[in-house]
């Protein structure tokens, strides 16, 4: 059975989604770091990856809206070298994320929680939806 980890990877968050099946993903947790620790971020993803038994990771890659990388960009793609060289094992696929916290924002309003609610689970909302459009895409 193939397992997904959905990650959206933030200066100081880590938002997680898991999906156990390959079909539905759930959000998972969301990780805080110091700025710009990767290492630690690493550290957390490596405890899932081992506790769950995860097969693939689908990495947020945070474009420009004109589809230009940035500086995120740039730490994304660091961070999947991290995470391969690391854990080898695992498949690591980049996903343009440049809607993800406006439909994470979207939806969480539509159940009505409170700005302080959707502040603290708003990178896992965008890891779901990460993880919603590689399990779409059928990589």
């Amino acid at each position: 059975m193939t397992k997904v980890l959905g990650l959206d990877l933030g200066t100081v968050t880590l938002g997680v989604a898991i999906s156990r099946t390959g079909i539905i993903s759930t959000g998972y947790e969301e990780f805080r770091f110091e700025d710009s620790q990767w290492q630690i971020a690493l550290q957390e993803v490596e405890r899932i990856v081992n506790l769950e038994k995860i097969n693939t990771i689908a990495l947020g890659l945070p474009l420009n809206m004109s589809g230009t990388e940035s500086e995120m960009s740039t730490n994304a793609r660091n961070f999947k070298e991290m995470i391969e060289k690391a854990i080898p094992e695992v498949k690591v696929v980049l996903i343009d994320e440049r809607w993800t916290t406006k439909q994470a924002t979207n939806r969480l309003l539509e159940s009505d929680l409170s700005r302080k609610k959707r502040k603290r689970v708003i990178d896992k909302m965008a890891a779901q939806i990460i993880l919603d459009t590689y399990l779409e895409r059928g990589f």
